[in-house]
């Protein structure tokens, strides 16, 4: 049995998603074996991030500066808006490095099973960033769920009155994906963004 500060931090690792019970314990072993070159820099990070750590007030973004890296960057295209349902998204659309504008992040997507509504997000700000002026596109990058597409059509109707042109990402096959093992709202959607053959 580990001391009550060890199953503290086990359990504490177990809250983190993609972590069970059993990964976190093995996190901590290796934690504990490798303190100097595990531990102690993972309880310095963790410090400098808590210390730091803050949501950017133009986009939604968290970073330890506000506002944001990507808000503050002067290269990125001010014309291009993305809008995500959670930073995780964000990261994931700047890891690809292919698009070069600023982001909005909604904090969540409409929901009636779960209560989330309009004012439950930062859609009035997305509003308000739109009426500022200087934006000419609007990408719609909602996850491909009834939820997500749920949020798109809403914010779609809530911009159409600006001279913004809206895109959404493109949705169906994945590549290397075989037909067999797609679900059928993936193929629907592939068929529905057919393109001709060039």
């Amino acid at each position: 049995m580990a001391s009550p500060e060890i199953e503290a931090l086990t359990q504490a690792l177990a809250r983190i998603p993609g972590l069970g019970p059993r990964s976190a314990r093995r996190a901590v072993l290796h934690l504990l074996k490798k303190r100097e070159a595990a531990l102690v820099p993972l309880l310095t990070a963790l410090g400098a991030v808590e210390e730091r750590l803050e949501t950017c007030s133009t986009c939604g973004n968290i970073d330890t500066a506000n506002p944001c890296a990507i808000c503050a960057d002067a290269r990125r295209d001010a014309g291009a808006l993305c809008v995500v349902e959670e930073v995780a998204d964000l990261w994931a659309l700047e890891r690809s490095r292919l698009f070069p504008g600023r982001f909005h992040v909604l904090g969540g997507r409409l929901s009636a099973l779960e209560g989330v509504r309009p004012e439950d997000l930062t859609i009035d700000a997305l509003v308000r960033r739109i009426e500022g002026g200087g934006v000419d596109e609007v990408v719609l990058a909602m996850n491909a769920t009834l939820e997500g597409q749920t949020t798109a059509h809403y914010i779609a109707e809530r911009i159409e009155r600006f001279p913004v042109r809206v895109t959404q990402l493109a949705h169906g096959l994945p590549v290397g994906g075989e037909l067999d093992y797609l679900d059928e709202g993936t193929l629907a959607q592939a068929l529905r963004a057919r393109r001709p053959v060039v």
